[in-house]
């Protein structure tokens, strides 16, 4: 839906800070976002400095996000941001969202979106009663060829679902970091910043949002093993986790930040009665298609009979890889579509192509009843 240049905040992100510069990157890909203002670290100095690092505007550069949103507030509406993008450790995300949702201002979020449930539902009330486009950045659902793997399961394309099996392995701490050599390990492992979970929370959320986004199913129960396999570590560097779907369904979620030697490999398999569908991110082209009863197939991004959402999701031509920072962008760009569409007075316009504040809280509830279940000695924790 074409129409003006949107004006984005970002709270977080600034120097040093790996994902908001991919943040940036994305919503400036496609030309319909543009970065205006910020409060890029939660120290002053550095945030100043990190404004100034991307040339904003002095006067919208700001040392902490409450000023930032006292500034956009004392604009006329016409000059003001449409939303604010939230970066930050996780334990920050809360209350930045909150105060700029309850201002009326749409927001992005991180993932995974809170702390608590309590946490998640405000927010989730918050959008509902104000009117707001949400969206919590689960870019993996980005790719096309997620997008092409979810439009072929609703069309049937690999008969009734049985079984979902998606993988998250990486190994970037399978060994223990000194405090202060790594600020990224530092925070996903300080239940004060992270939350309840470590790598559960940071990629087994990841894990569960492309369950849900590709399948449409719904956990029912689940079955988990949280282990800290790192000595002094106070969260979890690994997860396995047996899941319950309503309907019947079966399946497995594997999360791990001690997989040696693995970089970011995250898989998705989904098994029906008439064949089976894998996604690999570390090779996002493509999506392998193995019917019951015909060759295996493998459908390849850019090609032109792939489904509306794949082609929409996608750039270049077949043959030309697309990856992280197009399957980020495709985020951002329906989070725009859907601003527009809100100013217009039209229905969401990108169902499916991002993850909703109702997607962010079902996580939430998801990584607390997978905690519930690693402590408990009964087999099965209903979700809530």
């Amino acid at each position: 839906m074409p129409g003006r240049v949107l004006r984005c905040a970002m709270v977080g992100g600034g120097r040093d800070a790996f994902i908001g510069a991919v943040h940036r990157q994305a919503m400036a890909l496609d030309g319909e976002i543009r970065l205006v203002a910020g409060a890029l670290s939660s120290q002053p100095d550095k945030a100043l400095a990190s404004g100034r690092d991307l040339g904003l505007a002095p006067e919208r550069t700001h040392a902490d996000w409450r000023a930032l949103l006292r500034h956009e507030l004392g604009l006329p509406r016409e000059r003001r941001i449409d939303f604010v993008s939230i970066v930050t450790p996780n334990h920050v995300h809360h209350e930045v969202a909150k105060a700029f949702g309850e201002a009326g201002i749409h927001v992005v979020c991180d993932k995974p979106l809170v702390h608590t449930s309590a946490q998640a539902d405000e927010l989730v009330r918050i959008a509902r009663e104000r009117g707001l486009v949400f969206g919590v950045t689960y870019n993996y659902i980005g790719y096309p060829m997620v997008q092409q793997a979810r439009e072929m399961l609703q069309a049937g394309a690999i008969g009734t679902l049985r079984k979902v099996v998606v993988e998250y392995h990486q190994g970037w701490l399978a060994r223990r970091h000194e405090p202060g050599a790594n600020k990224q390990a530092d925070w996903r492992m300080d239940p004060t910043r992270n939350g309840i979970a470590g790598a559960m929370g940071d990629i087994g959320s990841h894990a569960e949002n492309l369950i849900a986004t590709v399948t449409g199913l719904q956990v029912e129960s689940l079955c988990a093993e949280l282990t800290a396999f790192v000595p002094g570590r106070l969260l979890d560097d690994d997860a396995s986790l047996l899941l319950r779907f309503r309907g019947g369904a079966r399946g497995v979620l594997l999360a791990s930040q001690v997989a040696a030697g693995c970089e970011n490999d995250l898989r998705l398999r989904v098994f029906g009665s008439e064949g089976t569908l894998d996604w690999r991110q570390e090779e996002p082209n493509t999506l392998v298609h193995a019917p019951l009863n015909g060759p295996r197939q493998l459908l390849t991004r850019g090609s032109p009979w792939l489904g509306e959402a794949a082609r929409q999701a996608t750039r270049l031509p077949a043959g030309h890889p697309e990856a992280f920072i197009e399957a980020f962008a495709n985020i951002y760009r329906g989070v725009a579509a859907d601003v527009r569409a809100r100013e217009a007075g039209l229905p969401p316009l990108a169902p499916g192509r991002y993850a909703t504040v109702k997607d962010g809280a079902r996580g939430v509830r998801f990584i607390e009843a997978t905690v519930a279940s690693a402590r408990s000695e009964q087999k099965w924790t209903a979700l809530a």
